[in-house]
């Protein structure tokens, strides 16, 4: 079938909106028809060359969700009509690090996915006979994609689609990330650093996991007018000394939990730095530019401190994406304002302008 697709034909150019193919699924796959998509700062990254495992020519997209189409054999989990969340984190529950129940990063088709192809290896895109790559196994700026079943969560058909697409990348990891990564425990004092949509999902997890005091770091009081909407007891601006104020405001020990959405390797170390002695949590879910390291004193880990990633937030996504879809619609979430900007396929390089400028959170691309 022909779809409308966005392709980065090469790093640092604009996307082309062209005409492309996609092939139907084979076995284990399915065909989503996409109504909504987001635009996230991975997407931005890739597109740069910076990203050193990045490629190309390819369907870049992945906070996407739509409607399932078609199923290919062995689909058992999924049918025509289903609403979806797409995931680059899959979650298939046999390879070794699902079975462990430890961690969210599956395994099963992690090396197919990572050079950009469909776990056979092949590509299910194509334009004028020459094949197109899968982006993080999405390809989510187009009007349909193929993708594993294993890399699909299905969520209630009551959910807006334009909002369940936030959960399928920032919304999810920053929630994730206090919920299930860190797990706040009820009563404790958080700040989480940056403001941007895996920050204020934090803020937010932080809320919902009954924090008593939760601190939201930001240079943008736009963004911190937003942090307190989603549950922030308190708003600072950032800088060289929040460190310093963490620690007199917690008599000295820090906070019990801190979280990084910035992707700054100095936030970084802040974060860590503003952790409780004895039992303080540093959970860094910000992703830092090609090479870039953290400088850690080890005096801070040794005095009991420690420091923790958070690929998706830890959310398995089958299994807890729907989950927080739930919560969204029980109204625990409000993921409505998150969403700053509406446009069409054709306006996906307008939505990376507005990311550069750090206009709004988020731009959902509109297919339907």
């Amino acid at each position: 079938m022909e779809i409308r697709a966005a392709v980065l034909q090469r790093f640092g150019a604009p996307l082309e909106v062209q005409t492309v193919d996609l092939a139907p699924p084979r076995s284990g796959e399915v065909l989503v028809r996409l109504h909504a998509c987001g635009v996230c700062h991975t997407d931005m990254y890739s597109a740069s060359g910076v990203d050193p495992s990045g490629y190309c020519p390819t369907v870049l997209g992945h906070e996407g969700a739509g409607v399932v189409e078609e199923v290919g054999d062995g689909v058992t989990s999924l049918a025509p009509g289903d609403h979806v969340v797409t995931l680059f984190s899959p979650q298939c529950g046999e390879c070794v690090n699902c079975r462990s129940g430890k961690t969210n990063i599956c395994v099963a088709i992690r090396e197919q996915q990572n050079a950009g192809y469909l776990p056979d290896g092949t590509t299910r895109l194509t334009r004028d006979s020459a094949e197109l790559r899968h982006f993080m196994g999405c390809s989510a700026f187009a009007e349909a994609t193929v993708m594993p079943e294993i890399a699909l969560a299905k969520v209630s058909p009551d959910a807006s689609l334009e909002a369940a697409c936030l959960f399928a990348c920032g919304l999810s990891t920053g929630l994730g990330a206090a919920m299930y990564r860190a797990q706040v425990d009820p009563g404790s004092t958080c700040v989480v650093f940056g403001a941007g949509m895996v920050g204020l999902g934090a803020v937010a997890g932080c809320r919902l996991q009954d924090a008593e005091r939760i601190i939201c770091v930001d240079p943008s009081q736009e963004r911190l007018k937003l942090a307190v909407h989603h549950g922030a007891t308190d708003t600072w601006p950032a800088g060289d000394d929040v460190v310093d104020r963490v620690l007199e405001e917690t008599g000295g020990f820090g906070a019990d939990f801190t979280f990084e959405a910035t992707g700054l390797v100095h936030v970084m170390r802040q974060a860590v730095e503003a952790a409780r002695m004895g039992w303080g949590v540093c959970c860094v879910a910000g992703v830092a530019g090609a090479g870039e390291t953290v400088d850690i004193v080890p005096r801070y880990l040794i005095t009991g401190r420690r420091v923790m990633g958070a690929s998706f937030g830890g959310v398995k996504g089958r299994e807890q994406v729907p989950q927080l879809v739930d919560r969204y619609l029980a109204g625990d979430i409000d993921v409505d304002s998150f969403i700053s900007h509406r446009i069409s396929l054709d306006e996906v390089n307008k939505g990376f302008d507005l990311m550069h400028h750090q206009d709004g959170i988020r731009s959902v691309i509109q297919y339907v």
